[in-house]
């Protein structure tokens, strides 16, 4: 299949640097679309975005003992880029996948890869299915550190939420930019 005139083949990027930002993110009211933009929001979302992803770890780690865990954890990152995508505009927000190096699907089956491994694992040793197993180790700073196996499946779920959205935003998302700069609702932005 060759690329048409409108279409790009997708760049090949070298391993090492597969995590490397495509392109940078767009500067508060730098986008030729301000008007559906403002710096308030994008202001906020660029400071919220951080905390809200290492809030959401928080929840991924101490919801074993309280609440939380890897579905809650996975949706607040989700809402971070669901932030993000909704201050930084579609045509941002649109290749967010593209601007930080995250692969929805990858993510999507790497978290249920995990999920279903860790579920399964203990049948390997004679247990049920989910059957957990703790271990206690000593930190320096920290103390005594409680790990207990069904802190693997709680990230298994939390990559697989926080994949689920991006590729929701990215295929709902384009979607609704690709719409709106045909009908000529929104100038695309030509850099």
């Amino acid at each position: 299949m060759t690329a048409t005139p409108q279409e790009k083949p997708p760049e090949e990027v070298p391993f090492a640097d597969w995590d490397a930002p495509a392109e940078e993110w767009t500067l508060p009211g730098e986008c030729a679309d301000t008007a559906q933009r403002t710096l308030l929001l994008e202001t906020a979302a660029r400071l919220l975005f951080p905390l809200v992803l290492v809030f959401s770890v928080y929840l991924l780690i101490v919801g074993h003992y309280g609440p939380g865990g890897g579905f809650a954890g996975g949706l607040t990152a989700g809402l971070a880029f669901v932030l993000r995508y909704i201050a930084g505009g579609g045509i941002e927000g649109a290749q967010i996948g593209s601007r930080i190096r995250i692969r929805p699907p990858m993510l999507i089956g790497l978290g249920l890869t995990l999920a279903v491994l860790t579920a399964l694992l203990p049948v390997a040793f004679g247990e049920p299915v989910l059957a957990s197993a703790k271990t206690t180790f000593g930190v320096p700073l920290v103390g005594q550190v409680d790990l207990n196996t069904n802190l693997a499946l709680d990230v298994g779920v939390y990559l697989l939420i926080v994949g689920v959205v991006l590729d929701l935003l990215r295929s709902l998302g384009s979607g609704i930019e690709r719409d709106a700069v045909y009908a000529g609702d929104r100038v695309e932005d030509d850099r």
